[in-house]
């Protein structure tokens, strides 16, 4: 079919659109040779659409798509060309007009309603990604027209969130982005940039939304598929030497992004926060590292106090430090005697606190909670970690670096990699082995130290009454 003219002009008695019925959609131009008026389309008026045949309907219906708008009628014949061309070569795509936001809002619905294994957490995730970014980004363009830059774009925008140098450059994208990022409550919305794996991860839920959209014909290719990321160098934890520590308490910096305290400067901590309403769950974190939104969302049905066992299975879903998304992640731990009666007597103190709150109390089924029995927030309990820490002159770690010194001082202590690997719920014990071999020598190297200089030798004398060895055999062991 030719293309044709429409507008958006609306009738001013029943405000329905004129379309092509517009008065001033054509022009009356009368041809100086024959003095005949013909009509022409108005250059300066309305856009250029058209039709072409697609596939017939299941009941043999006629159906004749539209495309459009376009600037000039060369644009409109090469788009029905192409979707000409794709019904020609079996490629058609049903609804040229369908919005990427109501296509994502469908695929996230459809998830929903057919997987029923997907976890809670991991339906949470897809929807932040969807409602914070990909919506406000990319929604109000129609599918079809969806490029590899209109993504790229959307991750440009993303990387310059709550970072500083970017303050003078907000784009109008930038701003769709932080609005609906307002929206959610919570330091990691309203202060933390994006890291650069949160943004990949997000990409991954939007490449397979568009992968479902080719399979199902609303799109003949996913431009997703293109869009391509660096290589990611994996941030390697170091551990808080006494050089370290001297170095930062002249300077103020810390040598690395992750930092891991030595099974001293752990002690400590656990000392010092010893009778904390939290030191249970700062005990589990250092001991089994699990990881910060395991911690809050535990319940006491996965902790057996009578074998000891702690089974992992969820996350709280809006911690995206600590989603537990993979097969791995679900998984028992058998912990120690010590932790074991340091549970048992917290469920002891919890229990009491629920006398004490009476009706007011809150049976959230949660291991660790308020006082009250509501379920915690994660970034409460990393504040709660960092103020602690620093009350107790420690050199600075993050909760989650809890995790990192976990696997460190188990890995120096001789486990087995592979055991470690499956308590940290790790993929593999090659990730588990690249990432925390070098720190756990260190440690190792520092404790052999420490033996060196506990066994006293002539040439240290000096060095031995420093230290004070004991004169009793095996007094001090």
């Amino acid at each position: 079919m030719k293309p044709y003219k429409a507008c958006s002009c609306r009738d001013p008695k029943t405000g329905r659109l004129l379309g092509n019925r517009c008065p001033d959609i054509k022009l009356q131009v009368v041809d100086k040779k024959t003095n005949r008026t013909t009509e022409r389309w108005n250059p300066k008026h309305g856009a250029w659409y058209g039709r072409y045949e697609a596939p017939r309907t299941a009941d043999g219906k006629r159906r004749q798509p539209r495309v459009g708008p376009f600037a000039t009628e060369k644009e409109c014949l090469a788009a029905l060309a192409e979707a000409q061309g794709q019904v020609t070569r079996g490629e058609h795509v049903d609804d040229r007009n369908l919005k990427v936001g109501d296509y994502l809002t469908d695929y996230l619905n459809g998830r929903q309603a057919v997987e029923d294994d997907l976890a809670k957490s991991t339906i949470e995730s897809y929807r932040e990604a969807i409602d914070l970014y990909f919506k406000p980004g990319l929604g109000h363009l129609r599918l079809v027209d969806l490029r590899d830059h209109h993504i790229r774009d959307v991750y440009a925008a993303m990387r310059k969130i709550n970072r500083p140098e970017a303050d003078e450059d907000v784009s109008d994208l930038m701003r769709r982005l932080i609005a609906a990022r307002a929206k959610r409550h919570g330091r990691r919305y309203s202060t933390r940039p994006l890291t650069p794996a949160r943004i990949k991860r997000m990409h991954a839920v939007l490449s397979k939304a568009l992968n479902d959209a080719v399979r199902s014909g609303k799109l003949t290719r996913n431009p997703a598929a293109v869009v391509t990321f660096g290589k990611q160098r994996r941030t390697k934890p170091l551990l808080w030497t006494a050089e370290r520590v001297e170095r930062w308490q002249e300077t103020g910096k810390t040598p690395a992004r992750v930092m891991v305290w030595t099974q001293h400067q752990c002690g400590a901590f656990l000392d010092a926060t010893e009778g904390e309403w939290l030191h249970p769950l700062f005990q589990l974190a250092a001991y089994w590292g699990l990881r910060r939104g395991e911690l809050v969302g535990l319940e006491w049905a996965d902790v057996s106090l009578d074998n000891g066992r702690v089974h992992i299975r969820q996350a709280q879903p809006d911690d995206e430090l600590d989603d537990t998304k993979t097969e791995n992640s679900d998984r028992v731990i058998r912990i120690d005697e010590e932790t074991l009666a340091t549970l048992k007597a917290w469920r002891a103190r919890q229990a009491a606190k629920r006398l004490e709150w009476g009706e007011a109390w809150v049976d959230s089924g949660r291991v660790f909670t308020k006082e009250n029995g509501e379920p915690l927030r994660p970034e409460s309990v990393s504040e709660r970690f960092g103020t602690l820490a620093a009350r107790a002159g420690l050199p600075p770690v993050r909760f989650h670096d809890l995790r990192h010194g976990a696997a460190t001082m188990l890995l120096a202590a001789g486990v087995d990699m592979k055991v470690i690997s499956e308590t940290l719920g790790h993929a593999t014990a090659a990730f588990t082995s690249d990432v925390y071999a070098s720190v756990a020598e260190e440690l190792q190297e520092q404790a052999a130290a420490a033996i060196a200089a506990f066994v006293p030798r002539r040439k240290r004398a000096a060095a031995v009454r420093a230290i004070n060895v004991p004169t009793e055999a095996g007094s001090d062991l």
